[in-house]
Parts: structure tokens; sequence; C-alpha cells
């Protein structure tokens, strides 16, 4: 009886043309930055490393794109945004609560972790979060 059933759902995933345990090839998705917004190029990356571009899109896996974002230095990006944009974190102990403005990470840090932060915030918060920020790649 065993032997009917895996012959079974053998011919079904073969009929379909569908093989099960299929992995994509690894792919590439380029982004040049120049003279766009910050908001449009990062959203742009979230949607390519969720894999809404990709055939292969499934929810609950993260696949194998790398998303390069090229010419990162020649973003547009305006000084009122620089000088208002705060980011707050707080470590969770009285008198904790530290803020950073955009200009100042970009000073220390440089504007590939500016980019990162933003992109992080459009990604869904779940276990496939950091194996997804990992395929992400800042070109300044």
């Amino acid at each position: 009886m065993t032997t009917t059933m895996t012959n079974k759902t053998s011919q079904r995933s073969v009929s379909n043309g569908v093989t099960l345990n299929t992995k994509p090839a690894a792919s590439a998705y380029t982004i040049d930055a120049t003279d766009r917004t910050l908001g449009r190029v990062c959203s742009e990356a979230a949607s390519a490393l969720l894999g809404k571009k990709s055939v292969h899109f499934s929810k609950n896996q993260a696949l194998p794109i790398k998303v390069m974002i090229e010419n990162a230095g020649k973003l547009h990006l305006p000084a009122r945004r620089t000088k208002g944009k705060v980011y707050t974190r707080y470590t969770g102990h009285p008198g904790g609560l530290f803020f950073t403005t955009m200009e100042e990470m970009i000073a220390k840090k440089g504007i590939g972790e500016v980019i990162k932060k933003t992109v992080d915030g459009m990604i869904p918060r779940n276990k496939l979060r950091a194996p997804r920020m990992k395929n992400l790649i800042v070109i300044e």
C-alpha cells in the first residue's frame, strides 16, 4: 500500500510539471541610485529582496537574490531631510534613550548604513529578515 501512495505522489508532481524541492538559482538585481530619492530606491530594493520580482516568489523562503545599490553617494538627499531625520534607539536602562540625526550617521558610518537601515525598516519582522538583509550590497 505504501508503494502505491509513493507512486501516486510522484506521478502527481511529475504530471503538474513542478518539482517540489528545487531551489532557484542565485540571481542579481542592480539599482542605480543616481539622482533618486532615498525612499524610492529603498522600496525597490526591499521589494526585490522579498522576491516579489521573481517567478519563484514564496512568502516562507528567503530567495537567493543579491540586490546591489550602485552610486549610493549620488543619492538625492535634501539638507532638510539630513538635518531633520532623527534615528532613536533605547538601551532598556534608565537614561538610555539616544538620538542620532541622519547627518551624523552619514558622517560616522556612511550613506550605506542609512540605506541599510531604511531597507531594514521595510522588510517584515520575522525569521527571514536577517537572511534577506545579508543579500543587500550597497556600493558608494
